[in-house]
């Protein structure tokens, strides 16, 4: 894969073979391409050349909406839109409340949902309406973890989900992640060992390639 504008590929050769199920930890220094793969994998970038197959079928030759289903991510780098907390989580205007209360309070934030005035009614992104709410880093990264659990797809995808947490936060997160990906196939970019120590395979991405598996 080679960014537009850029000389060189930021991937390149990647050869690699997941099985559902598995829980994969992938590792390697800042710039690697460990984001970059996963945006691959999960059809927001297209290859500049060779393919990405799932269950066989080459995912270039099926609609985005039916991959992006496949897939719940919670990347580093995340926006919310400016509208409510519920449109946010569940990407839409009809909900099921007990399924979306149910994934905030497995990942821990429902707590902050239930003393805000307009419960999950109310308005993110300050810097459009004066009266959004405002949370912190760690309580967005909590919302970007319901609205894993409230989408329930097949693979799970996290970039670092516990990066702006303390050690109480990151342990329960911890624990919902472990409870979320019961089932499912887990791909985690990790940087800190008690992310990955309970994979089923590491993958280590060094300028671009596969270094070690």
């Amino acid at each position: 894969f080679t960014y537009p504008a850029a000389e060189e590929p930021t991937l390149k050769s990647i050869n690699l073979k997941f099985a559902a199920g598995e829980k994969i930890a992938v590792v390697g220094k800042n710039g690697a391409g460990k984001t970059t793969l996963i945006k691959l994998l999960c059809g927001l970038y297209s290859p500049s050349s060779g393919k990405i197959l799932i269950n066989g079928t080459n995912t270039a030759a099926v609609s985005k909406s039916s991959c992006f289903d496949l897939f719940a991510t919670i990347f580093q780098d995340y926006y919310f839109l400016p509208m409510t907390i519920q449109q946010n989580i569940t990407a839409g205007t009809e909900y099921d409340r007990k399924r979306l209360f149910d994934a905030f309070e497995k990942a821990g934030i429902a707590d902050k949902i239930n003393s805000l005035p307009d419960r999950e009614h109310s308005l993110m992104c300050k810097e459009v309406y004066k009266n959004a709410v405002d949370f912190s880093g760690g309580e967005k990264q909590k919302l970007l973890l319901a609205k894993a659990i409230y989408k329930n797809a097949p693979i799970l995808i996290l970039d670092e989900a516990t990066a702006y947490t303390d050690p109480e936060n990151e342990a329960m997160i911890q624990k919902s992640v472990s409870e979320l990906s019961k089932g499912k196939t887990m791909i985690v970019i990790a940087h800190r060992l008690s992310t990955i120590i309970d994979s089923d395979k590491i993958v280590v991405i060094k300028n671009g390639n596969v270094e070690a598996e």
